[in-house]
């Protein structure tokens, strides 16, 4: 049996392998734009514009890449769709775009300093051991097992380690919370961690809620600590450590609050305009606002201390001292499938008891390292390497594994695939959800259709890598599941979800969705993330784009590779009432091979008679959105009519082997005089102000840097076959990320 000692050893090699790793090679890049220089008394001070909000810790290490030119910073301030950074290098006043480079490294750093205090000590050593190698044995009365909270009540009490394997909608949610009330009610304390703020946000809420209903809550006894989503906990503040410092500290929180609204005033107003003045104003708030968190510090250490539950991330627990030096008798890890090993045992050695929680089908933990040993601890979760999940191969579940087997999330039609093909039919749809969701499937786009397979075969060869990034990105299924965001919204669904595998194509409807739909937003519950960022979460209707097409000769390594299955899993299970997968039918049997789980999928949709094919667009295409507009691509009358309005510029892309018919010429020679024509392509065309010798495997024209026409039928572009299907779009952003691809 491997010791205790011999596992930190290999896991704390393995963080230093991943912190060597982010350091050399960086990770996740963002774009900000319109720097400017705050103060030139170094550490040189930075403001930036951001596309979109970047929550990125204060205090967090950073790197800035500036065309040839690197710095190293740190985040002063980050909130909204603006960054403030503490540079080492002097860039100058003006930055007009850089990268900003950033991963949570320091986070690694602090686990691996409590690893070392677990060496140190003989009980949480054998906290530890009891995790990675449970017995065969359990300890509690099975006799006396009266429901599955009840189970895990009893399991939590006899055994040091609870694995509880949570399939999606099986009341995982549910069952936790009852079992931590249960411990509030003996006065036991009770930690609750997650990886995500979102996921210790649903659990504490689902907490709170029950302990209300018994009318047995104190104020305080239930905290909430860190970082929290407003959306999720609106109906719990009480729970959250601002809340209750407001009732016990009002004028300490009436500061902070009036300084973090001027803050955001200031920076809305330096981003129209800047002076020298506002510059040195927001400096000064920022050091008032930092004296002011020192006390918020203070009153929040007695609030955990004094607390009875407390739920907060991984991370926090492992760099706040007012979580990993306090002793618990339960401790719960929510999402454990998403834990690094060695964040796994730090939970365990936090309490008398453990409970992990997860779904080992869902995603794995995310690292970057290809060394061996961060293969083995950071890539895999904590029941495959405590063994937990070996008793699966003979069709048996370990004795300290307790699995919840009946889902009550899903619509029959979309359960049928995952019941059938991810969890080998141990786990069934309860009675009631047919009828639950019945309300959610008779909405539209397709009506009383529960699954669909929305397919974009034969549009084009759209799908193509992020200059920067190598992410894909396909702005055909891009629109098309804007389009089903849309039809769902004004349909009646409310809460609705968008993912995909590929972080750029995410980015995109991200951006889409905050310029063209925030109206809507703010009258629905919609998002739009990778499914590594959704996995916890669930929506009535889910939006599942793969991207992949051609003119790529393979499938993705995140759909076929060896986590696929999981991604593809999650990708699904967050639905209730109607899945919409959007994919292209023919590039998936063409590139992904008939075991594979994305290819399963296409199939058993095919088999039950879920595909839509682009011949039916029509059919299911209701609401146009007025900055979505979709048409006959033959129909040629709004395209020419976008060019003769057209005031300042031209940008068309002509695909290798296509060409310009003699219409089309005709009405680009006829543009004004000051629009400045720019085509794409290999073959010089002698009548534009600007050729570009490069090509897009696919047609479109950009007008004004504002309005884009995608799917027009251009004779000879490959991949398309009728009917033609064009789209237009006006959207500033969607356009200069485009350009940018140039």
């Amino acid at each position: 049996m491997t010791t205790t000692k011999t596992y930190i050893k290999e896991w704390q090699q393995a963080l230093q392998q991943e912190i060597n790793h982010l350091k050399k090679f960086g990770g996740s890049r963002y774009s900000v734009i319109n720097g400017r220089l705050l103060s030139n008394d170094g550490p040189y001070s930075y403001y930036f514009d951001t596309a979109i909000s970047l929550r990125i810790p204060v205090g967090s290490s950073i790197k800035l890449e500036w065309g040839t030119m690197k710095s190293s910073g740190k985040v002063l301030s980050s909130e909204g769709r603006g960054i403030i950074l503490a540079l080492e290098q002097n860039f100058g006043d003006l930055i007009p775009d850089a990268y900003l480079l950033h991963d949570p490294w320091e986070l690694l750093e602090q686990l691996i300093e409590r690893l070392d205090e677990i060496k140190k000590s003989k009980q949480k050593r054998l906290r530890v051991q009891r995790l990675m190698n449970p017995s065969m044995e359990t300890k509690h009365p099975e006799e006396k097992i009266k429901s599955s909270v009840h189970e895990l009540v009893l399991r939590s009490k006899y055994n040091p380690a609870t694995f509880v394997w949570g399939p999606p909608g099986t009341g995982k949610t549910y069952t936790l919370a009852r079992t931590a009330a249960n411990k509030y009610f003996q006065k036991k304390k009770v930690l609750i961690l997650s990886h995500s703020n979102q996921a210790v946000d649903v659990l504490m809420s689902e907490v709170t809620d029950f302990i209300k209903k018994k009318k047995r809550l104190r104020e305080g006894d239930v905290l909430r600590y860190g970082g929290n989503s407003r959306e999720t906990l609106s109906a719990h503040h009480e729970i959250t450590t601002n809340l209750l410092i407001e009732k016990q500290d009002p004028l300490l929180a009436q500061d902070r609050e009036r300084l973090v609204e001027e803050r955001r005033h200031l920076k809305q107003d330096l981003a129209h305009s800047f002076s020298k003045r506002d510059s040195d104003h927001l400096l000064e708030l920022e050091t008032k606002i930092t004296r002011i968190l020192e006390k918020v510090r203070k009153k929040e250490l007695e609030l955990v201390k004094d607390a009875f539950i407390v739920g907060t991330t991984l991370a926090k627990a492992a760099s706040d001292s007012a979580i990993y030096e306090q002793g618990y008798d339960l401790v719960i890890l929510d999402e454990a499938s998403m834990a690094y090993v060695p964040q796994a045992a730090f939970a365990a050695a936090l309490g008398k008891r453990v409970i992990i929680c997860g779904d080992f089908k869902q995603l794995p933990p995310i690292a970057s390292s290809r060394d061996p040993l961060v293969a083995k601890w950071l890539k895999e979760d904590v029941f495959h390497k405590a063994g937990v999940v070996d008793w699966l191969n003979d069709e048996k579940l370990h004795p300290h594994l307790f699995l919840l087997k009946e889902q009550r999330r899903m619509h029959p039609d979309i359960s049928a695939f995952t019941n059938r093909y991810i969890y080998h039919s141990l786990v069934g749809d309860h009675e009631s959800v047919n009828k639950s969701r019945n309300k959610i499937t008779s909405l539209a786009p397709f009506k009383e259709r529960a699954a669909v397979l929305v397919d974009s075969s034969f549009t084009g060869l759209h799908c193509i890598s992020d200059k920067t990034t190598n992410s894909r990105f396909n702005l055909l299924q891009l629109l098309m599941s804007f389009q089903l965001i849309h039809e769902a919204y004004v349909g009646g669904a409310k809460s609705i979800g968008y993912v995909t595998p590929y972080r750029a194509q995410a980015n995109l409807m991200e951006m889409l969705l905050e310029e063209i739909y925030e109206e809507e937003r703010s009258q629905a519950d919609i998002i739009a993330a990778t499914v590594h960022r959704f996995q916890g979460s669930e929506r009535d209707v889910m939006i599942f784009d793969t991207v992949d097409s051609a003119p790529q000769d393979r499938a993705g390594m995140l759909l076929t590779g060896k986590e696929s299955e999981r991604l593809i899993n999650v990708a699904i299970t967050r639905t209730k009432g109607k899945f919409l997968h959007v994919s292209n039918r023919d590039f998936i049997e063409k590139h992904v091979y008939p075991r594979k789980t994305l290819r399963q999928l296409v199939d058993h949709q095919v088999r039950n008679k879920q595909a839509v094919t682009t011949k039916e667009i029509g059919s299911w295409i209701h609401n146009q959105h007025p900055k979505l507009r979709w048409m006959h691509a033959r129909k040629l009358e709004a395209v020419f009519k976008d060019l003769s309005s057209a005031k300042s510029s031209i940008t068309i892309s002509l695909p290798e082997r296509s060409k310009l018919s003699e219409e089309w010429t005709r009405q680009l020679l006829n543009r004004g005089k000051q629009v400045k024509l720019t085509v794409i392509s290999h073959q010089q065309w002698s009548e534009c102000d600007v050729w570009l010798e490069e090509s897009f495997p696919f047609p479109f024209v950009i007008i004004d840097e504002k309005v884009l026409w995608l799917g027009l039928p251009l004779e000879g572009a490959r991949g398309i076959q009728p009917p033609y299907v064009a789209a237009r779009l006006r959207s500033n952003k969607v356009c200069e990320y485009l350009l940018k691809q140039i």
